[in-house]
């Protein structure tokens, strides 16, 4: 029994991450399907009944899923090949000035295009991957600095910092930290990313846990 059970809790954490992968790959996968099947699943229909001997296997579930997720990407790669151009930054340009005309809509693409774009960037004299003390003194998470303001009144420096969950980065906390309660790192935000997502098992060797000045 204790062999078997060595071997079944070794086995889960092999398999474990293999899971966590084929899981992320899925939605991934289905996300990508959704966005083009639409168009691709009657296009697969029709060319299908046009010519049964050929292309009937066009007209399967798996043919189609198969067809969208390409469909997808290379409208990913379209796009982002147009936005490299003068026409497309003005076809952007035009449709941002378009959603910025909805209360909603403007809200919630505003939000994100500036998270993106400030996770791009590294802000003026603040590193953007940190650490943070949470939820006590003694414990740290890591962090991105999104926006450096000053305090009222004070003018003391005050940072937003978002802290991503675990395994899942997409929920967080947002934290407003005094500047100088920040702990620098020289991470890179897929470095920080990377150790997020496995939990701590993708890190460097060494880890900044005090402050410059601090004592343990």
């Amino acid at each position: 029994m204790r062999r078997l059970r060595a071997y079944f809790f070794t086995g889960l954490l092999t398999l474990l991450p293999i899971w966590l992968v084929w899981i992320v790959f899925k939605f991934v996968l289905a996300l990508l399907s959704d966005i083009s099947q639409p168009w691709v699943g009657p296009l697969s229909v029709r060319l299908a009944a046009a010519h049964p001997a050929w292309l009937g296997w066009m007209d399967d579930p798996w043919a189609q899923a198969t067809f969208a997720v390409i469909g997808t990407v290379l409208v990913i790669i379209a796009v982002g090949a147009l936005a490299r151009r003068v026409v497309g930054q003005r076809l952007l340009a035009w449709f941002e000035g378009m959603i910025a005309r909805i209360p909603l809509m403007k809200t919630v693409y505003g939000s994100a295009r500036k998270l993106l774009d400030l996770l791009q960037t590294k802000p003026d004299g603040t590193q953007r991957v940190v650490l943070i003390d949470f939820p006590h003194r003694e414990m740290k998470c890591v962090g991105f600095v999104t926006r450096v303001v000053r305090e009222h009144g004070t003018g003391r420096e005050l940072a937003a910092v978002y802290v991503p969950t675990t395994p899942n980065p997409t929920s967080g906390y947002l934290e407003i930290v005094p500047v100088d309660r920040l702990t620098p790192t020289d991470w890179t935000v897929d470095e920080a990313m990377a150790f997020i997502i496995s939990g701590g098992a993708v890190s460097p060797d060494t880890i900044p846990f005090q402050r410059a000045g601090e004592q343990a």
